[in-house]
C-alpha cells in the first residue's frame, strides 16, 4: 500500500510540472510579458485646420485581457467617435468626405445621399442625452444636431445662395426638427439647448450657421473625448485667420459674433482674443465689427 502511495504522489508531481511548462510555453508563444506599464497606452488623434496645419491630441486608450495568457486586445471606445452609448460615427464619416479642411461644404454631394443624414437625426432624436450623462456627452450631441440639422435645412432647399433666403430670413426659428418629444428650432437647440446650459464661449467656434463668415465647420463629429481639445483649437484658429478677424496692436476688426454674443464673453474683450492671438494686442486696442457675410459656405 505503501509503494502505492509513493508512485501516486510522483505521477501528480510530474502532471504538475508538465501543466507548469504548458502553461510557460502558451505564454511565450503569446509573446505577453505583463509589466507595470502593459495595460495602458496612448493613443494620437490627428486633424488639419486651416490655419496651425496638424493637431496631434493624445488620447489614452484602454487594454484588456479577455481571458488568462491572452494578449491584451486594444477597447477602441476612448477613442472612437462611439462614446458612452452615443455613436457619431454615421455622421463623422459624412463630415469627413464631404467637407473640406477649411469648412466647404458639398452640399450638393451630401444632398445625393440625404438618407444618410436622415437616419442619423432620427437616431439622434431616439438617443437625446439622460441626465445622468457627462456635460461633455452633452454638449458633444447638441452641437452634432445643431450642424446636421443646419446641413440637413439646406441640402432639402438646395440649390440656394444664402441660408437667410429660407422661410423669409426666419430659418434659425422654424420649429421642424424632432429631438425626443420636443420639437425644436436652431435657435432653440443653440439658445436653449447649448447657451443657457453651458457657460462655454468657445461654443460659438463650434455651431456652424452655413454662412461664409460663420467659423468654419468641422469636418469631424464631436465627441465626449474630442470636445475640450477641438474647442480650444478652433477658437485659436478662428480667431487667428485674417479672413474673420483682423488683429494689430493697436486696433482689432473682429467677427460680429463677438457683438451679438457680447454676454457669453467676457467683459474685456480684448484680453479674451489675447489668451489665443498669436500676436500680443494692446489693453486700450479700439475695437469694431466686421460685416457678416450671410451667403452659404458651399464648394
Amino acid at each position: 500500500m505503501k509503494n502505492i502511495k509513493s508512485t501516486i504522489a510522483i505521477m501528480a508531481i510530474a502532471v504538475g510540472f508538465i501543466s507548469a511548462m504548458d502553461g510557460n510555453q502558451k505564454t511565450e508563444n503569446y509573446g505577453y510579458h505583463e509589466t507595470a506599464s502593459s495595460t495602458n497606452t496612448e493613443r494620437t488623434l490627428k486633424t488639419t485646420n486651416e490655419v496651425n496645419g496638424e493637431l496631434t491630441i493624445t488620447l489614452p486608450v484602454k487594454q484588456t485581457r479577455n481571458k488568462v495568457n491572452a494578449p491584451f486586445k486594444e477597447d477602441k471606445t476612448t477613442s472612437s467617435v462611439k462614446v458612452k452609448g452615443i455613436d457619431h460615427s454615421t455622421f463623422d464619416a459624412l463630415l469627413t468626405a464631404n467637407v473640406s479642411s477649411s469648412g466647404k461644404v458639398d452640399y450638393q454631394a451630401i444632398k445625393d445621399k440625404v438618407i444618410v443624414l436622415d437616419k442619423y437625426l432620427d437616431y439622434l432624436s431616439q438617443n437625446v442625452p439622460k441626465f445622468s450623462a457627462s456635460k461633455n456627452e452633452k454638449l458633444a450631441f447638441w452641437i452634432n444636431a445643431y450642424n446636421a440639422s443646419t446641413i440637413k435645412l439646406l441640402v432639402d432647399n438646395y440649390p440656394v445662395e444664402s441660408i437667410m433666403d429660407l422661410y423669409g430670413g426666419k430659418a434659425f426659428d422654424n420649429k421642424w426638427l424632432s429631438m425626443g418629444d420636443e420639437k425644436l428650432s436652431l435657435n432653440d437647440i443653440e439658445n436653449n439647448k447649448i447657451r443657457a446650459k453651458f457657460n462655454e464661449p468657445r461654443i460659438h467656434f463650434a455651431v456652424n450657421c452655413a454662412a461664409k463668415s460663420c467659423p468654419p465647420i468641422l469636418n469631424r463629429a464631436w465627441t465626449a473625448v474630442n470636445i475640450q481639445a477641438y474647442l480650444e483649437v478652433r477658437a485659436k484658429t478662428f480667431i487667428n485667420n485674417s479672413a474673420y478677424n483682423k488683429l494689430s496692436v493697436g486696433s482689432v476688426q473682429i467677427s460680429k459674433i463677438f457683438e451679438w454674443y457680447a454676454k457669453d464673453f467676457p467683459e474685456d474683450i480684448v484680453s479674451y482674443l489675447n489668451k489665443y492671438s498669436n500676436s500680443q494686442i494692446d489693453a486700450d486696442a479700439q475695437v469694431s465689427y466686421i460685416k457678416y457675410d450671410w451667403t452659404l459656405n458651399g464648394k
